[in-house]
């Protein structure tokens, strides 16, 4: 795929470097600026930058990106690869734009909430020994101030910090100084942090996750992120939003961003409205053989993945592989996400009780911090906890409902059906009174139930894919899921 366009940058960009940012493009982008060819990258899900100064000119400047995907399955492709489900899509499919910097800028960001030490931990990445002036603000008020140095972590003290949850999604705005080696401000940045604190713990006994030292039932929705025009693209960032506070105001807490990632503003609402994320990595098939390149190319986009969302404070767990597609070295590659990261949970093969037909099930890699099950309808028979890992069910339900009028042209399907929305709704909250009871009496922390929006042939959603009726009634559909969420506050109670 080609794609061409002419620009002009303003004449107050003039002496700045110029940095071309793209978000995602699918899945090898070869970037030319003015027929030159500037820079390239392998990667479908997650972001990348290219300062094009040297290639601009005067006036009127060209750019053409190339966009190839061989849609080989042997690339990272989530729902989107050979053996994918729905409409295939490629190229550019997230935010593109262009940014002036100085010579010496900041680069990268990393930032660590310390909750217990009461402090954050900052890692910034900058041209030489940059000195660095982090400032933390709540509101407009200064609270804490350090100073450190470019390619350095170091630490800003924060008294009594506010914990960030999705009751009280308390953000601190932070503000970066740069002084370059002339003792003159060349760059600042504004970003914010969250300050919480993800663990397993065990309440009465049983190993359930933490959140800021307390047990917080997680109770979501699988979030696929399809759309009817743009397939993986949303058409606005309104409707990102819209999804996110359709899930908050029917009472869940959690979304597992289900084989994809969003562009940034995606977390950055999962991070202001307060909603909990499991981030999946997006699997890879390989229908012919598996090779060293393939899992080289995993390996690769896993990490730069992670780097990518490491700031958000919505999101507390990652998910390697899913129901073993694509899946090799399980247990190896869940212990290196949770060393590379180990902030955050890590429930390395989801569902791993389920098993593609092509491929030898690898089942329960027996590490990382969930033991995770997939149980259609459901939610009976699912895991349980073990000594050392956090029961979890990371998708069930999925019961449908036809909407006529706000269906997808095919043949549609889903895992039961009901034939009113009133039937729905009472099947819905039967299940979660399923799921309290296996909360309460079975230990299980986690249930995520299959889906936030009907997705072509499936209709299983409680939103259509067009998003314009609302399956279940969704008073009672909060109201069930309000009073899980309470007992499970309820259970909270004593911390071994």
């Amino acid at each position: 795929m080609w794609y061409q366009r002419t620009f002009t940058l303003p004449a107050a960009w003039a002496g700045k470097h110029i940095l071309l940012h793209f978000e995602a493009v699918d899945h090898q982008a070869t970037i030319f600026v003015n027929g030159q060819k500037a820079a390239s990258h392998a990667g479908g899900y997650d972001a990348f930058s290219v300062d094009i100064t040297a290639w601009l000119a005067k006036g009127a400047n060209s750019l053409v990106v190339a966009a190839y995907d061989a849609n080989d399955g042997r690339t990272p492709s989530g729902k989107n690869g050979p053996r994918g489900d729905y409409t295939f899509s490629s190229g550019i499919w997230q935010t593109v734009w262009l940014e002036p910097v100085n010579p010496d800028y900041i680069q990268t960001l990393r930032l660590l909430p310390d909750l217990a030490g009461q402090r954050l931990k900052l890692d910034v990445k900058a041209p030489g020994a940059a000195r660095i002036t982090a400032v933390v603000f709540d509101g407009k008020k200064e609270v804490a101030r350090a100073e450190g140095t470019a390619e350095t972590a170091f630490y800003l003290p924060l008294a009594n910090p506010k914990p960030w949850s999705p009751d009280a999604p308390f953000l601190y705005d932070v503000k970066l100084t740069l002084t370059a080696a002339n003792g003159r401000v060349s760059d600042e940045v504004m970003s914010y942090v969250g300050m919480r604190d993800v663990q397993l713990g065990k309440v009465n006994g049983v190993v359930r996750p933490l959140l800021n030292g307390q047990f917080v039932m997680q109770l979501g929705l699988l979030d696929q992120g399809y759309w009817p025009d743009g397939i993986l693209t949303a058409p606005t960032e309104e409707a990102l939003k819209f999804d996110m506070e359709y899930t908050k105001k029917a009472g869940y807490n959690l979304i597992r961003k289900h084989m994809k990632t969003e562009p940034q503003r995606f977390y950055y609402w999962a991070d202001k409205l307060g909603l909990l994320v499991w981030q999946d990595m997006p699997a890879i098939w390989y229908p012919n053989e598996d090779t060293l390149a393939t899992r080289t190319r995993f390996r690769h986009e896993l990490k730069a993945i992670l780097d990518d969302h490491y700031n958000s404070p919505s999101i507390i767990a990652w998910v390697p592989f899913n129901e073993n597609w694509g899946a090799f070295d399980v247990v190896r590659i869940t212990d290196w996400v949770k060393r590379y990261d180990p902030s955050r949970l890590v429930n390395g093969n989801s569902g791993f009780n389920n098993n593609p037909s092509y491929q030898k099930a690898y089942g329960d890699p027996k590490n990382g911090d969930f033991v995770d099950t997939h149980i259609y309808v459901g939610p009976t028979k699912a895991s349980e906890p073990d000594e050392k890992r956090a029961a979890s069910l990371g998708e069930f339900g999925g019961v449908g409902l036809f909407v006529r009028g706000h269906m997808w042209p095919v043949e549609n399907n889903a895992y039961a059906y009901e034939p009113t929305k009133a039937a729905l709704t009472d099947r819905y909250v039967f299940l979660l009174d399923q799921v309290d009871q296996l909360m309460r009496y079975r230990g299980l922390s986690v249930a995520i139930y299959t889906q936030t929006t009907d997705v072509e042939h499936e209709v299983n959603g409680l939103l259509t894919y067009d998003r314009g009726v609302e399956k279940m009634e969704t008073d009672r559909v909060r109201a069930v899921n309000q009073a899980v969420l309470q007992a499970g506050y309820e259970l909270a109670t004593k911390k071994d």
